[in-house]
């Protein structure tokens, strides 16, 4: 069968519609077998399994692959949030699809969504309603898949979301402390869509559709799949790349460490790269197809024009959903994310160069926010996985199309890459004249290094300064958010961010506009502890120079290792992929609080442990810094000793069995 080229904007063209926000179901997509009688199906295309919520709105991965799927001609169906402890009628109620089963175990990995850092579990879920916890299984990618293979073992499963597609390949399971091969050879799955799925997921569905059997289908662009020993390649070449087996990672942490280079590298190229070759066993190896080409303005405007009622689906009636409530009226202007930070999956799933959205298009999702009910004159968020990236890319597309660089901003801004924020501003001013809008906002987190960047073309940076004005004066809700996330430049060397010092400009830069304006908004800094490579020191140094600076820190979070990250790569193995040089890695749980307990140096109750610790690390200067009102300890410390030595002596066995032998009379 000859591979068809799919594009998403061949969808079928949508009207230009003001959703109605009435309790109409068939203005969603089905989510039961009455609905989907009343739709006049019969039988479905393709049934969805979803962990989170069904919200149909562009921001929710299963809205959107339903949606692009429905544009395109297919009878799809969502089941959210099936119950799988029952007696899995959830998993029946719909019958067998004539294409395949898609899975997703949601939004987040399942196991960032249920566990905490300290690997506590959570008591809520912000994807489910009422922030319920417990309606998703711990993997649900694995768990969803075993149960629709025991009941339809014929029927093609294709997973796809952050879970599937961030554990592709032989990974580290910080939940489970041990390296686990790809989810392919975990959950009994035939395929998966990895990253935005809207470009695999039609190509899967026209081929099946057409007759092809999906243990045939192995060359579709951004898909890994099992196949047998023997179609792995002899070596590496330019078009492929053969990783360290999976057996001999576990053998060897550093070998885990080297394929994670190639595999952020290839990740990263304009064109998807070389297709990726890992060997699972003695019979099976697993085939990472190349990643697509980023998506043109026409495609990504076809995927979010598409007719989302922007709600939650009228099943949850009367129930909150706290993601949808943080989203419901913010809009995303594009996709991708160059910053290359070393702890994120955002460019390993969405790519490292930009996909922006066309001035229309945003303008048409912005007019339908002003027309929902619940409307009340503010965009809470224009934005992005990082806000001010929009319309940026390389001034010389060629150089782009064969560099590797991770980052485009670390660890300097790429000299050709467009930093300049006018289309940007010319968006805000756009959207700002809509009838209806009182303000937008900005609730994504903005790059400051890239906003505040020089570059020496005299236009470019004028329109960055009047970005940054225009940013701080007309679209910060009180408070914007920003993510230094440390203070010490070694640490922040690993991470791939800017010097602090950068904060400090940008900080002064937002005390003086406000001054100026007469505005009193706050700057809120997000921070992290037991990040690869920090030290009780760093944290210390951490908590002085933000008390210098006034803040009592709200934002923070402990380093959580999760898969496909140079961070996870670099606490698993100890070693960085790229330098092959050890690091220092925080693992134990006292460890970790030794320097969690910096971020809240104000709290009295953790004053004792604090100067302990400053102690312990020979950072007595920062004693008196931190504490300016505290007695010397070593004072303190010495009389506490003192006491417990005295103590000791006078419990001591051999010394109360010498003070009760009765003395010799001379």
């Amino acid at each position: 069968m000859t591979k068809r080229n799919i594009n998403i904007s061949s969808a079928q063209p949508q009207p230009e519609i003001i959703p109605t926000y009435g309790m109409d179901n068939s203005l969603w997509l089905p989510t039961s077998a009455k609905e989907v009688e009343a739709l006049g199906y019969g039988q479905l295309d393709v049934i969805l399994f979803s962990g989170d919520a069904y919200v149909d709105h562009p921001s929710f991965g299963a809205a959107v692959i339903g949606r692009t799927l429905q544009a395109n001609g297919y009878k799809v169906a969502i089941v959210p949030q099936p119950n799988w402890r029952d007696d899995l009628r959830d998993f029946r109620k719909l019958g067998k699809p004539k294409l395949f089963f898609g899975i997703s175990a949601g939004a987040m990995d399942s196991m960032v969504n249920h566990y905490t850092a300290a690997r506590r579990l959570r008591s809520d879920d912000a994807y489910t309603p009422g922030g319920k916890h417990g309606m998703r299984p711990d993997y649900p990618t694995i768990v969803y898949a075993e149960i629709l293979r025991k009941l339809y073992p014929d029927v093609p499963i294709v997973a796809g979301g952050i879970e599937a597609s961030m554990r592709r390949l032989s990974h580290y399971d910080y939940w489970q402390n041990r390296l686990r091969p790809s989810i392919l050879a975990d959950a009994p799955i035939d395929m998966i869509s990895y990253g935005m799925g809207e470009k695999s997921i039609l190509e899967i569905a026209h081929r099946l559709k057409n007759g092809e059997n999906i243990a045939s289908i192995t060359d579709i662009r951004q898909t890994a799949i099992i196949m047998p020993l023997a179609h792995l390649p002899a070596e590496t070449d330019r078009n492929n790349i053969v990783l360290n087996p999976y057996t001999e990672c576990l053998k060897d942490k550093r070998k885990q460490s080297a394929n994670f280079k190639h595999i952020e590298q290839q990740a990263n190229k304009f064109d998807g790269g070389a297709t990726l070759w890992q060997q699972l066993s003695d019979q099976a190896c697993v085939k990472v197809n190349p990643m697509y080409t980023p998506l043109t303005t026409e495609e990504i405007d076809k995927s979010y024009d598409l007719p989302y009622t922007r709600m939650p689906h009228p099943r949850y009636r009367g129930k909150r959903i706290p993601a949808y409530d943080m989203i419901r009226h913010s809009l995303c202007m594009h996709r991708g994310c160059f910053g290359g930070c070393s702890f994120c999956t955002i460019s390993a799933h969405q790519g490292k160069f930009i996909a922006s959205r066309s001035k229309a298009s945003i303008l048409k999702e912005a007019r339908a926010i002003t027309m929902m009910p619940d409307f009340k004159g503010y965009i809470s968020d224009l934005g992005g996985p990082s806000a001010n990236m929009y319309g940026m890319g390389g001034h010389d597309k060629g150089k782009c199309a064969v560099c590797m660089r991770p980052s485009c901003l670390h660890p300097s801004p790429c000299p050709n890459l467009n930093t300049s924020h006018k289309q940007l501003l010319e968006i805000y001013h756009e959207v700002d004249k809509l009838p209806g809008l009182k303000k937008s906002f900005v609730g994504s987190g903005v790059r400051y290094d890239l906003a505040m960047h020089k570059t020496g073309i005299q236009t470019t940076d004028n329109v960055n300064a009047e970005y940054c004005s225009e940013l701080i004066r007309n679209h910060v809700s009180g408070r914007l958010k920003v993510a230094p996330e440390h203070t010490s430049d070694f640490v922040l060397n690993i991470m791939r961010k800017p010097s602090f010092k950068q904060f400090y400009q940008f900080k002064s830069l937002f005390d003086r506009i406000n001054q100026k304006n007469g505005l009193r908004q706050q700057l809120i800094p997000y921070f992290i502890s037991s990040h690869p490579g920090c030290s009780e020191a760093d944290m210390a140094q951490l908590a002085a120079d933000t008390r210098n600076l006034g803040m009592h820190l709200e934002q923070v979070q402990d380093f959580t290792p999760t898969p496909m990250t140079v961070s996870t790569e670099i606490y698993y193995s100890g070693y960085h992929p790229y330098t092959g040089e050890a690091v220092y890695c925080a693992v134990t749980p006292e460890h970790k609080q030794a320097q969690r307990q910096y971020f809240f140096w104000y709290d009295k109750a953790n004053r004792p442990g604090i100067i302990k610790s400053l102690h312990r690390i020979n950072r007595t200067d920062l004693v008196r810094e931190l504490f300016p009102d505290c007695q010397d300890f070593r004072v303190q410390e010495r009389h506490k000793n003192k006491k417990q030595f005295n103590e000791n002596k006078i419990n001591d066995p051999k010394i109360k069995a010498i003070k009760q032998k009765p003395r010799r009379k001379l």
